[in-house]
């Protein structure tokens, strides 16, 4: 299965919920993630269920301390 995750293309072997493809991209223990799917955010609590599809386009933003 195709996915562009960050405007990058990346290949599964079958289908996956946001938080595996998280720990197969080594974000699941990160703090202060968020996941877009197609544009559009997907909370944390839906994450475990909310199963990805081909070409989909994924956006994973992880917030920075700064000023």
């Amino acid at each position: 299965m195709k996915l562009f995750v960050n405007n990058e293309s990346i290949e599964l072997t079958e289908s996956a919920k946001i938080s595996e493809l998280l720990g197969q991209l080594s974000y699941a223990d990160k703090k202060g993630i968020a996941v877009a799917i197609n544009e559009a955010v997907v909370p944390k609590i839906k994450w475990t269920e909310y199963t990805l599809n081909e070409n989909d386009k994924v956006l994973i933003i992880q917030a920075t301390q700064g000023g």
